[in-house]
């Protein structure tokens, strides 16, 4: 059952093509449009090439589509009401710190591996790494923001 779902809530890291699409996709998935959800990075995409396509990879293993997702900074958002944010990274923490200094906002830091840094060449150690960081953004989604409903109860 969802307790006390907020109106609004940001998930921030430093490019907005790994994990906080991941969250936003998750949060998405758990509690549909019951409340608004959308993500953000620090920086501008560095060469332009959107969602990471291991992102989309295992997030496609639990039959969610992120391939569309385009990366996006704070000063791109619509909208910059959130009842809560949530940083993923410490850079992406004391930009979220800032935006809440004439704002009431709940400012969160979970701080989250970057599966990017696993470097040994092999894609299912790639994958490996994702899936992790999927499976710990869940979990910290569900643990935080009440276990999802479903219809019928």
């Amino acid at each position: 059952m969802v307790a006390d779902l907020p109106d609004a809530v940001l998930f921030t890291c430093n490019y907005n093509r790994v994990r906080s699409p991941m969250a936003e996709a998750l949060f998405k998935r758990f509690y549909g449009t019951r409340a608004y959800v959308d993500s953000c990075g620090l920086k501008p995409d560095p060469a332009g090439e959107g969602i990471d396509p291991f992102v989309v990879a295992v997030m496609d293993e639990m039959g969610v589509d992120v391939a569309a997702h385009q990366p996006k900074t704070f000063d791109e958002l619509e909208d910059d009401s959130f009842d809560v944010v949530v940083s993923l990274t410490p850079e992406a923490q004391h930009r979220a710190v800032e935006l809440s200094r004439d704002r009431a906002v709940e400012i969160e830091y979970w701080p989250t591996h970057d599966p990017t840094l696993v470097n040994d060449g092999s894609r299912d150690a790639m994958m490996a790494a994702y899936r992790e960081v999927r499976d710990t953004l869940s979990a910290a989604i569900r643990a935080r923001f009440g276990t999802p409903s479903t219809f019928g109860g």
